[in-house]
């Protein structure tokens, strides 16, 4: 148990953030009165320095303080800064390692130099701020720098400025993955109720389409869930309607995310193929099948690759993988044997997530039934991805993070030169508004800065929103 004292409370996100990522699976409570902790940190503000003081059962461990001048009225990014900077000193001390983002807790990495070179700062400049900044290492920092060049050259192709994205969810799937904590519903329990997602689906599509007739849309992503547990027939009505409402003249890129292999049909993929989709992702997460039965993908290895070849015999041409690294007992053999598996298919991307342990998963909620389970992930294991990807002729374009991820690592999409996802650059980037519908979609509008966004929740349990959709259309009105 780790006590987190902080006086005045303020910055509790950045502070806990850090505390995990150098004390994964270690509980924590914040301004509690337990006396009972493995460690206490104590943070204080006053008007001129942040101090704080690392403590175990035995007394006080290390100590640090910063100054700040006027610590009230400096700017809100100034003082996270210092304090970030001033507990991961601390905790490098106390741990005796350091983490290969540094003190970067934040999801976008690549955002930071991308928002520096728009400010006029050259590479080397923007290399020292970086690392003086967050103590980033130099293979994260290289990463980083190269997502943003890439983003820089993707969307320099696209009127990004005037233009929006769609997003559409479906949140049915086979099954429920043990890790997984999006918004999905196994189908076999709500296969009656799709019809009717649908039809509120479409409202809200009519609705939003309206408003937004005047506005450029870029890019288009049906995700989940798995919206190729929709019937064909499902499929094409819910993508005329989008075309009937939106206008599809401007779009660049049109994603499906196919997901589970044991969802794709030929007649799916000639719907999809019809209507104009360029490009889909087949996520199989794990070539060894092992693992596969372990996190309850309930689909085989040979579906994966059968599926694969549907969709390369149906004209596809832009077809992305998923894959997780740190899932459970899997070792670097199995990492690149999944690799190998997937350089024999010959992809126009691959996606590498970390493992993060959402508390919405099944592993989080059972953690002690699951407890026996290694989950580990390292930057050796991240770069056997990059490796293999790089051999595949991809490079670096869209990079996030997560709370509680495998090894404070990170997530990566690789592509082939002149596939990259665009949705993936303009959501996870910042670029511009994300207009999000259906179930548990969240729509995103940004400032003028881009530095916030105002967001617009959608209720996530399928029945509600299914019956309480003219609310949900009047939250997006009110916008």
């Amino acid at each position: 148990m780790i006590n987190i004292q902080i006086e005045p409370r303020q910055f509790e996100y950045d502070i806990q953030s850090l505390v995990q990522a150098f004390y994964p699976g270690q509980p924590f409570q914040i301004n509690s009165e337990a006396q009972q902790a493995d460690r206490v940190l104590k943070v204080v503000f006053s008007q001129q320095e942040i101090h704080a003081v690392l403590s175990d059962k035995k007394g006080e461990l290390f100590r640090g303080q910063t100054h700040i001048t006027n610590l009230w009225d400096a700017e809100r990014r100034t003082v996270k800064n210092a304090l970030k900077k001033l507990l991961y000193c601390l905790f490098v001390k106390d741990t005796g390692h350091e983490l290969p983002w540094g003190n970067l807790t934040g999801i976008r990495p690549a955002k930071i130099p991308g928002m520096m070179r728009e400010a006029g700062m050259s590479e080397k400049e923007i290399r020292k701020q970086m690392k003086d900044t967050y103590f980033i290492s130099d293979d994260k920092l290289n990463l980083a720098m190269d997502v943003s060049e890439m983003e820089r050259k993707v969307l320099s192709q696209v009127n990004y400025k005037e233009g929006y994205s769609l997003y559409v969810g479906i949140p049915f799937c086979p099954t429920t993955c043990l890790y997984c904590s999006f918004t999905s519903f196994p189908l076999i329990r709500y296969q009656d109720k799709v019809d009717s997602y649908i039809d509120a689906l479409i409202r809200e599509i009519r609705f939003v389409g309206d408003k937004l007739k005047n506005k450029e849309l870029n890019s288009v992503y049906i995700g989940g869930g798995t919206p190729t547990t929709l019937e064909p027939e499902q499929l094409e009505r819910l993508i005329c309607a989008l075309k009937e409402n939106f206008n599809f003249e401007t779009v660049k890129e049109f994603t499906v995310e196919a997901g589970r292999p044991d969802s794709i049909t030929e007649e799916k993929l000639t719907v999809l193929k019809k209507e104009g989709v360029s490009r889909i992702s087949i996520n199989p997460q794990t070539m060894n099948q092992k693992t596969l039965d372990l996190i309850g993908r309930k689909h085989t290895v040979e579906q994966v690759k059968e599926a694969f070849a549907l969709a390369r015999s149906s004209g596809m041409d832009n077809i992305n993988m998923d894959f997780i690294v740190g899932l459970p007992q899997e070792t670097p053999q199995m990492v690149r044997h999944s690799m190998e598996e997937a350089m024999k298919l010959n992809p126009e991307g691959i996606t590498v997530h970390s493992l993060a342990i959402k508390r919405a998963s099944q592993l989080s909620m059972n953690m002690q039934k699951y407890s026996g389970l290694s989950m580990e992930n390292s930057t050796g294991l991240m770069d056997i991805t990059k490796e293999y990807a790089y051999q595949m002729g991809m490079k670096p374009y869209y990079l996030y993070r997560q709370k509680n991820m495998a090894g404070n690592q990170e997530n990566v999409g690789y592509a082939k030169p002149g596939r990259e996802g665009l949705y993936n650059i303009l959501m996870m980037g910042d670029y511009q508004d994300v207009w999000a519908l259906g179930a548990g979609a969240v729509t995103k509008l940004l400032s003028e800065d881009r530095k916030s966004a105002r967001r617009i929740d959608t209720l996530k349990n399928v029945d509600q929103y299914i019956d309480r959709i003219d609310e949900m259309i009047e939250r997006k009105q009110v916008f």
